[in-house]
């Protein structure tokens, strides 16, 4: 039986059927499987490729079967998905070997009675290719995008909507581009100059980012695990869009400073670095485990001013009210601008718990305020390029806490950009380039501007 293709229908069922994130299961299954470089290489590609083409898969898989999808043996219907990738999207994997090596998975995971249904479906799909030609012409636009661009057609949709066709069809386009990795510099620890040289020693193709600068581009290295300047400290890995929220903020030393959504520790110990590890920061969470890798990221970077808290958002503003000099809240959201670097998060998100998200934000932001002192800055973000999660909340804020004051956000944007004059920075994926990103930062009127 084949092993990387087996591994790979074991990170597929994790995914689809226990709910596990195609990072981390791909992660754990690779530090547990014997396979070689290559072979984890081939893993990787099977695995991403196929959550990524979800959807798309489910409507290639039901022109070949006559029973719905969600009836086939799990297991199975990850062996056909698999298989369906192979045959349609890897041209390098020979049909033979895309076949045959499904069958022979089906027979060695248990299912040795269903093995000629996995073999009648596949070469049906081989001879019939056609069948699964996506809908065209008139009419059929936005179907067509959303299948042939492996997004749910719901979302597509929505972006039509709100962007256009052409916009929408660069951001999905967008999506499904390969992310390159980007490192934070631990200026406590050494600069970008001297990082971007030791990189290069250690085998990797780096170059800065020209939107952050403490950032690194590192558009080609080896194992994470043995990238020295990463595990001994020296840098973070960080979306370049994440890089410009501590700058945003603004923190000082010797200031107090509060981080209301903290996991997994990022902007948080940005901040920690821009302070020079001078003062205080409260890194909030609700879950436990989250706030343990804001300690263990602490730790590595050597950031002593970071202290953990497991507390709702929500009662930020009782338990520290008037306190903070600055405030940070990068809420939970839909993350629509992070999808390329999340390759199940666009199967699982729905049109009803995005509506839900902006009350929850609000409720968050409102706690937050309570917390900052008079003359203190509050700041919002989020990882989406929802209007109703961004600007949206922010008006509704405004207009009910006349004691904050919209500042220009982009002014306080660490390198020149074209959102240097933006009262709200919105970074869209299709247009910057970047992750997409929100921003926006507002004053609370201090007692001496009141008398004014």
């Amino acid at each position: 039986m084949d092993k990387a293709r087996e591994t790979a229908v074991r990170i597929l069922y994790e995914v689809h059927e226990n709910g596990a994130y195609a990072n981390v299961a791909l992660a754990k299954a690779l530090r547990q499987a014997e396979l070689g470089e290559q072979d984890r290489r081939f893993v990787t590609e099977l695995v991403y490729g196929a959550v990524k083409a979800g959807g798309t898969l489910d409507w290639i898989l039901r022109r070949y079967v006559n029973r719905p999808v969600r009836k086939i043996q799990p297991l199975v219907r990850e062996i056909l998905r698999l298989g369906l990738y192979q045959l349609f999207y890897l041209d390098k994997v020979p049909v033979s070997a895309a076949c045959n090596t499904a069958v022979e998975l089906a027979k060695g995971m248990g299912m040795k009675g269903l093995a000629g249904f996995v073999n009648a479906v596949l070469r049906t799909a081989v001879r019939e290719p056609e069948k699964a030609a996506f809908p065209s012409g008139k009419g059929h636009a936005t179907e067509n995008l959303a299948l042939s661009s492996q997004h749910p057609e719901w979302l597509v949709r929505r972006w039509v909507k709100t962007f256009g066709f052409e916009a929408a069809e660069r951001l999905c386009r967008f999506d499904n581009e390969q992310p390159l990795l980007s490192v934070r510099t631990n200026t406590l620890r050494t600069d970008r100059d001297a990082l971007l040289e030791e990189l290069r020693q250690a085998g990797a193709e780096v170059e800065p980012s020209l939107w952050a600068p403490e950032g690194i581009l590192v558009r080609r290295h080896g194992a994470l695990d043995a990238l020295a300047p990463l595990q001994q400290g020296r840098c973070q890995v960080q979306d370049e869009s994440s890089m410009l929220v501590a700058h945003v903020v603004g923190p000082q030393p010797g200031e107090f400073i509060i981080d209301c959504c903290a996991a997994p520790g990022g902007k948080t110990t940005h901040m920690a670095a821009l302070m020079h590890d001078k003062g205080r920061i409260l890194a909030g969470d609700i879950y436990d485990h989250k706030l343990q890798r804001i300690e263990e990221n602490a730790a590595r970077l050597g950031i002593q001013i970071i202290e953990t808290e497991e507390i709702d958002a929500r009662e930020i503003g009782e338990q520290y009210e008037a306190m903070a000099d600055r405030v940070l809240v990068d809420a939970p959201c839909s993350g629509l601008g992070v999808l390329r670097r999340k390759p199940d998060a666009r199967w699982r998100k729905t049109a009803d718990e995005i509506a839900a998200l902006p009350d929850l934000q609000l409720s968050i932001l409102e706690s937050a305020a309570r917390a900052v002192k008079p003359g203190g800055v509050l700041v919002y973000s989020t990882c989406t390029i929802e209007l109703a999660e961004n600007q949206g909340v922010v008006s509704r804020f405004l207009e009910a806490h006349p004691e904050f004051a919209l500042e220009t956000t982009g002014h306080y944007l660490p390198l020149p950009t074209k959102h240097a004059e933006s009262k709200m920075v919105q970074l869209l994926p299709h247009v910057d380039g970047t992750d997409g990103f929100f921003i926006c930062r507002m004053k609370k009127t201090s007692k001496t501007d009141k008398k004014g």
